[in-house]
């Protein structure tokens, strides 16, 4: 053990030591766990060495590593004694890194920190922005009352500095300070509305927050810097959009009258009445419309935040979901469904908050979400929570028009192997059955099918759901009670025999031969049931006694006995009740005449509802939301006053010049008074500059922006249109008069036009899909070729006259609904389908059935030697195909071998037999080195083994690849009786 020691620091002091601060590893020891420990212990002797160093290179390199640990998780307090001497290292790199090490340990170290503080003093003189902005980090790190006098000198002198990248980290020291101060409260306030005054978009959203965490109820210090955060909003980084939002948005709701009445009254005054023209309904809308005019600045909250729902983080996208949710009119809240309805392509995190606010929202107003029906549909990867939240959503959006579809759907997801799933499943289609009058019927027999399934689970929700829906029509159901009555041996789940027992206790008097027997039964099991079970046999003995006390009279007392002596005091608390009031004795009261009225008295019919029912008293998107509790520092949104506030604490005096400053590029941007954005002469011009501006609606709005500095810009924009839909109906409008005046040349060319500008919108819509920049030169050519093609091909095309943005993607396209009058009974074909829901064994129908076993072997598909890195293997999941029937499902997993990113890897150059189909993979952009990834193929062999050839390329090679099934692999599982098999089988 000594040898190995010493042999180990012999190695460190010779001529062939390693790097100083290199982490030693047991392989430059001899052998023995000693040198294993001792390479701990010497690695940070190591790096003090380095660090105390007359070398800045050594320094520099040992900070690199020490910062190094610190991302990867390790402590490196330890070395806060010899870091903290290099603080006041002259080397800018060496003094950087110090600082970001000091940050992350000075609470840990605070008396060792406090002995620098004179250096970190030093520090925020120097003229070094980088330097001022980490010592003031570092100074609001040390969390010791006595330094507070320091640290508020600090914080207001750096609220002052010319960088904006120092007031930024003012800001966020003035939250520090008031979590060890509170008493520093009105200081912070004068600072925070000092930096409130700030036209830099790097402070914007940090002073925001500052402002949210010290004094949220200080509105009166947004009112003159409103507009300016409105038309800096689109600039600011993603981290403050999302505050500056939330902010706003309690904000607009305490200064702004509520939009949702100019709704509900045209919604009220919608239907004209029979001898009522169209005319005077028109000036009806007019003068309701006239006597709600939304504020300026309320329009330019909402205009200025359309943007940011094409943002790429989707907290942003959910920022302004919940903004235009609480603030837009309902007419124009639509426009956030397609926006959440992309966030679903996100990992599981982003969509399982989306989901719960769409959740709420579809509960309020199914029409938003009604055209991305599909959108909702369960995958079978999703996991649990995804499945159930997709489930909620889509029984809200339940109605008679699209019901069919979605109980076709529900049957497919009752045959799920996630139990839990399943079980949600039959919950929502009670549910549909409850809200939907015309399908409770078939809903209810179809669930009384599922009681004859295997699984114990699924039976116990049937049962469970069954007994909530013949609560509301009991009388018509006597052969279903029957049924459950016996299903009484063979379902264990407590809550199954529980709701059994209350159906045949509630309807004793439809089943008089059938009740006593159960009650029998039930004595027998009476001492090994569940609690839950056991009160329930106990009503069903005084319903019974009341109603048969012939029959049951002796039964009873037997039951009443055994529950006398429970363990449970629930139980026998129900006993000692039971007993007093049907049994009449001496000590009997007056209630003991109406016990048959407090048995058997009629009970309403539950009422099912979607737990998120009660979640819309929360702001969405919120962590009380998502909770469905309120949590610490949530701020309720107030309600909308009667009278709106004056509006004039909102301007602001013009004291700016032609030039406005911005500290951040530091150029001048000229302002042309003459031009206004978006001015009417625009609007009107021609079809094309409008469908040009939608098409580059971020470059507009940066301009946008730009000029907004001033608050003539900012009136300007407050004074548009207030929705986009009126603009199209205007341009519309004049387009007509333009077309009928003009040549026949003219109209081709205005054809071209629109339809050119269909088309760029249409490319813009894979770009935002594909989440790829493009330089516009790039743009620029695209329209070249686009406005050739469709010279080509006018004629055959129409202009699309849909407001069409990035957020269109191409799985989006809305669910065409036949307009038909609704009848209250149902088609035939209807029924026949809806009666699929039975999933009995013993059915005569031949059903595809689980594979019993998955054989988990892979064929080679590429080898990484021929596929110069790229290696490919397959299996047969034995499982039904997604993209077609008649295809073979195939799992193809990816591997990159290589230390070099692998890009666009795709199938291409099919040699397939006649009448043999493939469906690829979509191409996969880049596999990162070391990566794998897996992807579903589906091939149509036409029941046959012939080989599927094909090439799998990549950026730069193609090779040739083949897959041959085995025999078994095309076959199917069946399950089916022997009568069907014999009948299939032929003579």
């Amino acid at each position: 053990m000594a040898g190995n020691s010493l042999s180990y620091n012999d190695q460190l002091a010779g001529g062939e030591a390693p790097e100083l601060g290199q982490e030693a590893t047991p392989a430059t020891s001899p052998a023995g766990a000693f040198g294993l420990f001792s390479s701990d212990l010497k690695k940070n002797e190591d790096l003090k060495q380095m660090l105390e160093s007359n070398k800045d290179s050594a320094k520099l390199d040992a900070m690199k590593r020490i910062v190094g640990m610190i991302a990867k998780g390790k402590n490196a307090s330890e070395l806060f004694p010899a870091v903290v001497k290099n603080v006041a290292s002259k080397n800018i790199e060496i003094k950087k890194l110090v600082y970001v090490y000091l940050v992350r340990y000075a609470e840990e170290q605070q008396d060792l920190a406090l002995l620098s503080i004179s250096t970190f003093q030093r520090a925020l003189k120097d003229p070094n922005q980088l330097i001022r902005a980490s010592a003031l980090r570092v100074l609001s790190s040390i969390r010791v009352p006595i330094i507070v006098p320091i640290m508020m000198l600090a914080i207001k002198e750096a609220s002052a500095d010319l960088s904006p990248y120092v007031r930024k980290n003012a800001a966020h020291a003035i939250q520090k300070l008031y979590s060890l101060d509170p008493e520093q409260k009105e200081m912070l306030i004068e600072v925070i509305e000092k930096l409130l005054k700030d036209k830099s978009t790097l402070v914007a959203g940090s002073v925001v927050m500052a402002f949210e965490e010290v004094c949220p109820d200080r509105i009166d210090l947004i009112h003159r810097n409103y507009r300016k955060l409105c038309n800096l909003l689109v600039d600011v980084e993603e981290w403050g959009q999302v505050v500056i939002i939330h902010m706003l948005t309690r904000y607009a709701r305490t200064q702004f009258v509520s939009p949702w009445k100019e709704d509900d009254n045209l919604e009220e005054n919608s239907e004209k009445n029979f001898y009522e023209s169209d005319d005077e309904q028109k000036e009806k809308i007019d003068k309701i419309k006239k006597s709600y005019a939304m504020d300026p600045d309320h329009r330019l909250l909402i205009r200025n935040t359309k943007p940011l729902l094409q943002s790429r983080n989707g907290a942003v996208v959910m920022a302004v979901a919940q903004l235009y949710w609480h603030l837009s009119p309902k007419s124009e809240a639509g426009i956030i469904s397609k926006s959440l309805v992309r966030l679903l392509r996100s990992n599981r995190e982003v969509q399982y908050i989306v989901l719960q606010n769409i959740a709420t929202m579809s509960i309020q107003r199914k029409g938003m979400f009604e055209p991305y029906l599909k959108s909702f549909y369960v995958r079978s990867t999703d996991p649990t929570m995804i499945k159930t939240l997709k489930l909620e959503i889509l029984t809200n959006l339940a109605n008679e028009a699209n019901i069919s579809t979605l109980l076709r759907e529900f049957q497919t997801y009752v045959k799920s192997q996630d139990k839990q799933f399943a079980a949600a499943t039959i919950q929502a289609i009670g549910r549909c059955a409850t809200n939907i009058s015309e399908v409770t019927d078939t809903c209810l027999n179809g669930l009384v099918c599922l009681l004859s399934n295997r699984d114990e689970i699924v039976v116990a929700e049937s049962v469970v759901v069954i007994k909530k829906l013949l609560q509301m029509q009991p009388a018509q159901h006597g052969e279903i009670i029957k049924h459950m009555a016996k299903l009484l041996d063979s379902i264990t789940v407590p809550v199954a025999r529980a709701s059994i027992l209350w159906l045949i206790g509630e309807n004793c008097e439809r089943v008089p031969k059938i009740a006593p027997d159960v009650l029998r039964k039930m004595a027998k099991s009476f001492t090994g049931e569940d609690d839950l079970v056991k009160l329930q046999i106990l009503n069903l003995g005084a319903k019974l006694y009341l109603t048969n006390s012939k029959q049951t009279k002796l039964l009873t007392q037997y039951i009443l006995n055994l529950g006398k002596y429970d363990q449970n005091y629930d139980i026998r608390d129900r006993t000692r009740f039971i007993r007093q009031l049907i049994v009449p004795n001496e000590k009997s009261g007056a209630l003991s005449k109406y016990a048959k009225k407090i048995f058997l008295a009629q009970k309403p019919a539950p009422l099912l509802e979607s737990p998120f029912k009660d979640r819309d008293h929360f702001q969405l998107g919120t962590l009380s939301h998502t909770l469905n509790i309120k949590a610490s520092g949530y701020l309720e949104l107030s309600n909308w006053p009667e009278v709106a506030p004056d509006p004039s604490v909102r301007n602001v005096e013009v004291i700016e010049s032609a030039k406005e400053w911005t500290s951040v590029s530091g150029k001048a941007k000229k302002v042309k008074p003459d031009e206004k954005f978006y001015s009417e002469s625009e609007e009107d011009a021609s079809d094309d500059s409008s469908d040009s501006e939608s098409e580059t609606g971020s470059e507009s709005d940066d301009e946008e922006n730009e000029e907004a500095g001033s608050d003539e810009s900012s009136e300007y924009s407050s004074d548009e249109s207030d929705s986009e839909s009126d603009n199209k109906n205007q341009l519309a409008k004049c387009k007509s008069k333009t077309t009928e005046e003009s040549d026949p040349d003219e109209k081709t060319n205005s054809k071209l036009q629109s339809s050119d500008a269909s088309d760029s919108e249409s490319s813009s819509i894979e770009e935002s899909s594909s989440d790829s920049e493009s330089d516009t030169e790039s743009d620029y050519e695209s329209k070249k070729i686009s406005q050739k093609e469709e010279k080509k091909t006018w004629p055959e095309r129409k202009p699309n006259k849909k407001d069409v943005s990035l957020l269109d993607l191409d799985d989006f396209n809305q669910v065409s609904t036949p307009v038909a009058v609704l009848t209250p009974a149902i088609s035939p074909g209807l029924i026949a389908d809806l009666e699929g829901l039975n999933l009995s064994a013993s059915s005569s129908v031949i059903n595809v059935s689980t594979p019993i076993f998955v054989p988990m072997k892979t064929h080679e598909l590429l080898h990484r030697m021929s596929g110069k890195g790229l290696a490919a293997s397959y299996h047969f999941p034995r499982q039904p195909c997604i993209f077609c029937d008649k295809m073979v499902s195939v799992q193809v997993t990816l591997n990159n071998t290589t230390d070099q990113k692998i890009e666009n890897i795709h199938l291409s150059d099919q040699k397939l037999p006649s009448g043999m189909r493939m469906h690829m993979f979509s191409p996969i952009e880049s596999l990162e080195p070391g990566g794998s990834i897996t992807v579903a193929m589906g091939i149509d062999f036409c029941d046959s083994t012939q080989t599927a050839c094909f090439q799998l390329c990549t950026k730069d090679d193609c090779f040739n690849v083949n897959i041959q099934p085995p025999v078994g692999e095309l076959l199917l599982p069946v399950a089916m009786s022997e009568k069907d098999f014999r009948r299939e089988q032929g003579p």
